[in-house]
């Protein structure tokens, strides 16, 4: 008995490393967990071609056609750059003025935990929405051009110009290329900067106190 107590002791024990990879692939490959900002990034984008498309249908004026259009893809603007880039595949572009005034433009891609960006499916509806929009708005400027349409021109120039403008700088945080010094190094360096201009006002206020004091 006790020769079968030491050899259960010594047995060899298999861990199971795959586990945690698994957890993780199947967060990864789950259904979609931010439904509210996946649909966001595809109802802007869908209803301003909607629009385009049915707008003639509801008003014949092109002013109010143009304001609907261009608020919609505003709003896409918005939140595909602050919000479902960041929240779906953990990207994120921006630009910052740095100590000497020149504007320097920031491409990050959130690398660091399992849990930054969101699942697969939620990366192939950024992905798709974010290239075949720019397209469909191309397919559009073609037909303005040929047809002559100046106005639409316009507009279909626009939209195009805001959603490209997403399309490059996804891209770019996509490549891994940054432009300006981490963000904590900044602050910290403004922080110093600012304490030093601090520390200055507040001792030539003292001097110039002492002074007053002094005459008085």
């Amino acid at each position: 008995m006790k020769q079968g107590g030491l050899v259960d002791d010594t047995e060899d024990v298999e861990l199971d490393f795959s586990t945690e990879e698994e957890e993780q692939r199947a967060r990864r490959g789950a259904k979609i967990r931010h439904p509210l900002a996946s649909f966001l990034h595809l109802f802007f984008r869908v209803a301003a071609i909607v629009t385009y498309l049915l707008c003639d249908w509801f008003t014949k004026s092109f002013t109010s056609c143009f304001i609907m259009i261009i608020t919609l893809l505003s709003c896409d603007f918005w939140s595909v750059k602050n919000v479902s880039g960041r929240l779906l595949v953990g990207l994120r572009w921006w630009n910052q003025i740095d100590e000497d005034g020149r504007s320097l433009w920031v491409f990050e891609d959130r690398k660091t935990s399992p849990q930054a960006g969101g699942t697969e499916v939620e990366a192939r509806i950024f992905w798709s929405g974010l290239i075949i929009c720019p397209l469909i708005w191309t397919g559009f400027f073609f037909t303005t051009l040929f047809c002559l349409n100046i106005h639409w021109l316009v507009l279909v120039v626009a939209s195009i110009s805001l959603q490209v403008a997403n399309l490059y700088g996804y891209l770019r945080c996509k490549n891994g290329r940054q432009e300006a010094p981490p963000t904590s190094t900044s602050s910290f360096l403004q922080g110093q900067h600012f304490l030093q201009r601090v520390r200055l006002g507040v001792r030539g206020y003292s001097q110039c106190w002492g002074v007053v004091e002094v005459r008085g």
